[in-house]
């Protein structure tokens, strides 16, 4: 007796079959209903418009002016730095946070995975509050921090990477903590049956496997941290050259001078962009849909 190839059937699966499956699937997958493309086209249209009317309104002639003017090369320099710094602070820290989320047996677990999701939520001035309470002077840590080490954080570039780190660093971790849960545990197993120690599994098995979930993150993280702004302005404030980033300068300047904040705008629009077709073709693939 010859045993058959099923597909889910009794029937055997003839290439004439399978061929004629596919065609259907096709056609089911591409056949929308009309009623559903005009909603769609209003939504893409409200979220694509605004953009579109930045870059129209852009004051291109005079956009090389203004991103040479030395407060906007400042905002911008500090933005970036903040923001790498940041990011560097949250993938120390965000590693072994994500770790211990996804792997280790803690009672309340879930519990903390919540409170390590609550910044991505929160009102970002409502963070920077919380920030000014726990760090500023006379805040829950920050008055000890002035009485034995004389150190005075709010209003201070430190400031500025401590709220952009309190706000990004919640997507690093989601990021990692969502690709620890679909990571395949054989090779590690295989090393540990090998003798290998916990921390050469973790540098030289878990890591490398963590790889593009690791890029993904930090570059979630860099670009959560060059957009914050209501934490920022409200624990760093807003002062030239020491804590004045680019959204604080397109907001200080949309009030005296539009065609700056526009200017301003079109960067860190760009910027966006370009993250977010970099993760999209290369390292989102597998870690966010």
């Amino acid at each position: 007796m010859t045993a058959t190839t099923t597909d889910e059937s009794p029937h055997p699966v003839t290439p004439a079959r399978r061929s004629s499956r596919r065609a259907a699937r096709a056609r089911v997958q591409g056949r929308f209903p009309v009623v559903l493309w005009i909603p769609a086209a209003l939504g893409m249209a409200f979220l694509v418009l605004p953009l579109a009317a930045l870059v129209v309104r852009a004051p291109w002639a005079a956009l090389a002016g203004i991103l040479t003017d030395p407060l906007t090369r400042s905002a911008l320099l500090l933005s970036l730095g903040t923001a790498t710094a940041a990011t560097t602070v949250a993938i120390v820290l965000g590693v072994p946070l994500a770790l211990v989320l996804a792997r280790a047996h803690l009672p309340g677990r879930r519990l903390l995975r919540t409170l390590v999701t609550v910044p991505v939520v929160l009102p970002p001035v409502v963070g920077g509050v919380a920030l000014l309470l726990a760090y500023g002077r006379t805040g829950v840590a920050g008055q000890y921090l002035e009485l034995w080490f004389g150190l005075s954080i709010p209003f201070t570039t430190v400031a500025v990477v401590l709220a952009q780190t309190f706000v990004a660093m919640p997507f690093f971790v989601l990021a990692l903590d969502g690709a620890l849960a679909t990571v395949d545990d054989s090779l590690a197993e295989a090393a540990a049956t090998l003798g290998a120690s916990r921390l050469h599994i973790f540098l030289h098995v878990t890591l490398p496997t963590l790889a593009p979930a690791l890029l993904a993150g930090a570059v979630l993280c860099w670009a959560r941290a060059l957009g914050e702004f209501g934490a920022t302005i409200t624990f760093a404030g807003n002062l030239p050259g020491s804590t004045q980033t680019m959204p604080l300068a397109v907001y200080l300047a949309l009030q005296s001078d539009p065609d700056t904040a526009v200017a301003l705008s079109l960067v860190l629009l760009t910027v966006a962009v370009l993250v977010l077709v970099l993760l999209r073709d290369r390292w989102l693939q597998g870690v966010v849909r």
